[in-house]
């Protein structure tokens, strides 16, 4: 393991241990790394199992259940759907690449802000609130445009997709109905 990467152990107790300052933290802790962009690592102190995804999913559930919620009922459930799906491995990508693009937009336009109004922090954070406040509906519709752009390059991906199944196998014989269904018919 790199030496940048900071390790935190998970004991049976619940309890969480900072390895880099020998104390134990909290949730809220390990949060506040997320916010500085700190590489870090939780492990079970018992067996190594890597708890990274676990600690992350609950920081999110702990989010999710207080003050205001980034995702809907709807969005969960359909986030469900897909797990096992033959698509889940291409949803995890897509997500990933639409935050990132979404992160990405969201640097450069603090650093416009920043060229502009130099490190002034307070200013930068009023400002900030008062584009949002004006420019909301103008970023909900830019970001509904890029929605539905995104759904049509994926509806296209899942037709070559399709188009490339049937020529590959094309030639082998498919049954008209799957076995299982024909057996329930029977009954």
């Amino acid at each position: 393991m790199a030496e940048t990467t900071r390790l935190i152990k998970k004991y049976p107790n619940r309890r969480l241990y900072d390895t880099r300052t020998s104390t134990y933290i909290t949730l809220a802790d390990v949060k506040e790394l997320v916010l500085k962009h700190e590489e870090f690592r939780v492990v079970d102190a018992k067996s190594g199992e890597d708890l990274t995804r676990s600690i992350l999913l609950q920081i999110i559930l702990e989010e999710e259940a207080g003050g205001a919620p980034m995702f809907t009922s709807d969005l969960l459930a359909q986030m469900i759907r897909f797990y096992g799906n033959a698509m889940q491995g291409m949803m995890g990508q897509y997500l990933e690449n639409n935050i990132m693009a979404f992160t990405e937009m969201q640097k450069k336009l603090q650093e416009q802000v920043k060229h502009l109004y130099g490190d002034n922090a307070a200013m930068s954070k009023d400002l900030w609130s008062q584009f949002l406040n004006f420019q909301g509906p103008a970023m909900q519709s830019m970001m509904g445009a890029y929605v539905e752009q995104s759904q049509k390059m994926f509806q296209q991906m899942q037709e070559s997709i399709q188009e490339q199944t049937k020529k590959m196998f094309g030639g082998f014989q498919m049954p008209a109905q799957p076995p299982k269904a024909a057996a329930e018919k029977k009954k």
